[in-house]
């Protein structure tokens, strides 16, 4: 999956590389939407986010990527790029993240990368338990979503669901929605099921 040329020094940063089915321009315009991509990460629990201004944002919450969890507090500042976009934070142990969008054969390449420029060595060592891990997992969790989004998108009650039910919810609470959604479909799946049976033996 870490297959791109970083730009940064890779002691300082971390990276990941995905396949996405969406072209090169869909997928540009698909990261414009700053919160959606950070609320897909599912190690991260937003308390607030809101918009400050143009292309700035505060967010506050909790990581729960690491053991114990650790909260965070800034404001994000976003720095359109040629093929993608640069998120820089004001304050935590990570500088900034950017998104790297190139065309391939198969679609849009995506290629995210952590920063942490911003502190020393000694320091992050220091301050290990601040450190995102969340980051192949969000990955994943973008590429499943965006082979999602390239299936379902065109149905409008399908991008409600996710923009005003999913996209708010903290994964634990995504994680119940979908057990109940199953069970439900379940138990009409059986309903349907007794109903038929009971009209076939009663029709013949």
């Amino acid at each position: 999956m870490n297959d791109a040329v970083i730009p940064v020094d890779s002691e300082d940063a971390a990276w990941a590389t995905l396949q996405t089915p969406l072209t090169e321009s869909q997928l540009i315009d698909f990261c414009q939407d700053v919160e959606r991509l950070f609320r897909i990460n599912p190690y991260i629990e937003f308390n607030e986010w809101r918009q400050l201004g143009e292309n700035r944002y505060y967010a506050s919450g909790r990581n729960i990527s690491q053991e114990p969890a650790f909260e965070f507090d800034f404001e994000l500042s976003v720095k359109p790029l040629p093929q993608g976009l640069q998120v820089d934070y004001s304050q935590g142990l990570k500088t900034s993240t950017r998104f790297s969008i190139e065309d391939t054969e198969k679609g849009g390449k995506l290629t995210i990368v952590d920063d942490y420029s911003g502190s020393s060595k000694a320091e992050r060592e220091e301050r290990f338990g601040e450190v995102d891990k969340s980051l192949l997992k969000w990955a994943n969790d973008i590429q499943a979503y965006l082979i999602q989004w390239q299936r379902w998108s065109w149905l409008a009650p399908w991008r409600w669901y996710m923009r005003r039910v999913w996209q708010p919810l903290k994964p634990t609470a995504r994680r119940i929605v979908y057990m109940l959604l199953w069970i439900t479909l379940v138990e009409i799946a059986l309903i349907t099921l007794g109903v038929g049976i009971y009209l076939a033996e009663y029709s013949s």
